[in-house]
């Protein structure tokens, strides 16, 4: 058990060291280097700007179809392997990411204005 602590310890005052040492002997970053490039000129907003609640709701969509297409493709190639079963747990899949479609539709998470 001792040897396990001191190992810690070692490896704890090496790290600490090695970090000290590059930040004492490394050169200060001009402020310039650190700001977001926008072909040269000064940037009009912050880099880290807001969203509208929108986006949310469209990347979540998204997602629900981009996990539907992970899950199909895999699907698809065993079909014949695996027969009508497989249809019908696919189209039971499908059913269950229209009715959200559906959901988000007539809620109007899609609608822009």
């Amino acid at each position: 058990m001792l040897a396990v602590l001191s190992l810690f310890g070692l490896v704890g005052a090496l790290v600490a060291t090695l970090y000290g040492a590059s930040s004492l002997m490394s050169v200060a970053r001009l402020a310039t280097d650190v700001m977001p490039f926008e072909s040269g000129m000064l940037p009009q907003q912050h880099a880290a700007s807001r969203y509208h609640a929108r986006w949310y709701a469209i990347t979540i969509l998204f997602l629900a179809f981009d996990m539907e297409m992970i899950f199909m493709y895999p699907w698809a190639v065993v079909l014949a392997d695996m027969g009508v079963g497989a249809v019908v747990e696919m189209f039971g899949f499908l059913a269950v990411l229209l009715v959200g479609v559906v959901y988000v539709w007539r809620e109007g998470a899609l609608r822009w204005t």
